[in-house]
């Protein structure tokens, strides 16, 4: 409860300054860019090879039952509505969450914070702010790309592997996907990319002294994201397509 308390008053902190004074440009192009080159590669890895399992277990599933041509409606309702915006959100934790992790908290344990405080320079607006908007600027677009990926993959799978007839897979899919389905994926995306950023940046804040403190504090951010996403995921599906 005194985590979770600390943690709302960090998240106060940073809206307090981040609406304060606006960040610079530059700055959050930098973060945007450098959040979606390192998550991109591992991404594309990744939704690829969940769109082909997708393609297969659906196969499998469908099979017994004479329903084979329905892979496409089932890629549509499970890769697009609930995995791709998931596995977005662990890839980004991964790779952008532990560097803003770790690199907050080299800074918090060599006193550079507290040289920001000295400075009359809020150290929540000037590290926290740029990476927020950079991770909300880009984690969208990081999930529109999982979503193509991943459906362009399984639709190989299921066309030049599994021999199923490719216009079923496309019809099934579009009748299935909705316009509003992938602004209420970005609309996950954005929840989850805001919880990444302050999450690992409040572990970073809040780092024990010592290399040792630096390393279970990138561990402590990467386990409560992925659990605070998995467990956001379900209360954002309710409300979106329950």
């Amino acid at each position: 409860m005194t985590t979770l308390l600390a943690f709302v008053r960090f998240c106060g902190i940073v809206a307090r300054a981040s609406l304060s004074n606006p960040p610079p440009v530059r700055r959050i192009v930098e973060e945007a860019h450098g959040i979606g080159v390192r998550s991109l590669p591992i991404l594309l890895v990744v939704s690829a090879f969940v769109g082909t399992n997708l393609a297969v277990q659906g196969y499998n599933a469908f099979a017994p039952l004479g329903g084979e041509r329905l892979i496409g409606m089932f890629v549509a309702l499970a890769g697009v509505r609930e995995l791709a915006p998931v596995m977005v959100a662990a890839m980004v934790a991964a790779k952008a969450g532990t560097e803003m992790a770790s690199q907050i908290a080299v800074m918090r344990i060599g006193e550079q914070i507290d040289a920001l405080e000295v400075m009359a320079l809020s150290p929540h607006w000037f590290l926290v702010t740029p990476r927020l908007v950079g991770i909300l600027l880009v984690i969208p677009a990081l999930t529109m790309i999982s979503i193509f990926t991943l459906v362009l993959c399984s639709y190989g799978v299921a066309v030049y592997q599994l021999g199923l007839d490719g216009n079923d897979f496309i019809q099934l899919a579009a009748a299935t996907t909705r316009p509003v389905d992938l602004l209420s994926c970005a609309a996950k995306s954005l929840v989850f990319g805001a919880i990444i950023c302050l999450v690992s940046c409040f572990y970073g804040f809040h780092t024990r002294p010592g290399p040792a403190g630096v390393g279970q504090a990138t561990n402590a951010a990467v386990v409560v994201s992925a659990v605070s996403c998995a467990a956001l995921n379900y209360v954002l599906s309710e409300v979106l397509f329950g």
